[in-house]
């Protein structure tokens, strides 16, 4: 069986190299037959001859075409059996590709591995969010104040551990689009991604639809990957305005127009309240162990990426981690909450 790589590439041409180099490193010596396919959704004349120098096949769609689009030319470009779909800000670790090979070529549909925030594999990033009218309600009623907030964490934490302590392939579509691995009759069953999505909610509404038609998706923590996170939307002065619209499609499709209306209209009218005052530290003094530590760009700390420390000790972000503004909550082994703290900038 042959595996077409795909990535859709938007001024990152520096993480599109090192995201291929990965690629051809992890399949090394496996046997696999893989095609390389490289679409440029933006760049300008230095970073398109980047792109051009790279072992990959250039398709230049001459605009931009937003994620699902870049998606879907790359898909259509290729007769391969098994298709890998990936944003260039990720770096699959030694075993990956393969791992994720295997499931599809066992009869998995979809796949997709575990993902770390940092090259030093200590902070697991979450899986994706559950997409379900109660989940959407009880994230909107959590900026209402710290108790609701607890109790959405609460909810949130049982979703994202149920993935995190997985030692076998678990069956699962809520999976993250940066990376997945699916076969050709996964594809045509769903049909392609929705280009209505400009960017973001793309594969979540692809893996919804696979759901619904009864294609079968699996995490697999054997797989792992680094997901240097929002490296392209970032660059994106537009990315703020895309998800508002791409949630608002989201919304109505899934949940329906009166749903849908009846969350924003909540959104719009009831105020953030801010939750309790936390403590600042550059670092967590954790006098038990084994606990895990949990790490939110959010004030009301989930979805969160999140350590297991085994040994009492002080504890601080992985050197690379210098995003600011960052929310730290210390749970035992059943989820309750020891402590939470806001994170100094830059550990």
């Amino acid at each position: 069986m042959r595996l077409a790589a795909i990535l859709v590439h938007y001024h990152t041409p520096d993480l599109a190299a090192a995201a291929l180099d990965a690629l051809r490193a992890d399949v090394a010596g496996t046997g696999l037959e893989v095609e390389w396919l490289l679409v440029d959704n933006g760049s300008d004349a230095e970073e398109r001859a980047k792109l051009a120098a790279l072992p990959a096949r250039l398709i230049d769609p001459g605009r931009n075409l937003g994620y699902a689009g870049g998606v879907n030319l790359g898909v259509a470009s290729t007769e391969a059996e098994l298709i890998l779909l990936m944003n260039p800000d990720v770096l699959v670790l030694s075993g990956c590709v393969p791992a994720l090979v295997d499931r599809l070529r066992d009869g998995t549909a979809v796949a997709g591995p575990a993902f770390f925030w940092d090259r030093s594999r200590r902070l697991l990033l979450p899986p994706a969010e559950r997409r379900t009218r109660r989940d959407e309600l009880t994230a909107i009623l959590s900026r209402r104040g710290e108790g609701w907030a607890a109790r959405a964490r609460r909810r949130w934490r049982r979703h994202a551990r149920r993935h995190w302590e997985a030692r076998e392939p678990l069956p699962s579509h809520d999976l993250s689009g940066s990376l997945i691995a699916l076969s050709r009759p996964a594809w045509e069953a769903v049909g392609p991604f929705d280009e209505g999505f400009r960017l973001f909610f793309e594969e979540t509404d692809w893996l919804l639809r696979a759901r619904d038609r009864g294609v079968p998706s699996w995490y697999v923590p054997g797989a792992q990957a680094v997901h240097l996170y929002n490296q392209s939307a970032g660059k994106e002065p537009r990315a703020k305005g895309w998800f508002e619209d791409s949630a608002r499609r989201f919304r109505r499709r899934h949940y329906g127009p009166w749903f849908a209306e009846t969350l924003e209209n909540l959104d719009s009218r009831l105020p953030r309240r801010p939750g309790p005052r936390l403590a600042s530290a550059s670092q967590l003094d954790l006098p038990k162990a084994p606990v895990w530590v949990e790490v939110s760009p959010n004030p009301e700390g989930f979805p969160a990426a999140a350590e297991r420390v085994l040994e009492p000790g002080i504890w601080r972000l992985p050197e690379e981690i210098r995003e600011p503004g960052l929310i730290a909550q210390v749970t035992d082994a059943d989820g309750r909450e020891i402590l939470r703290r806001s994170l100094e900038a830059g550990n």
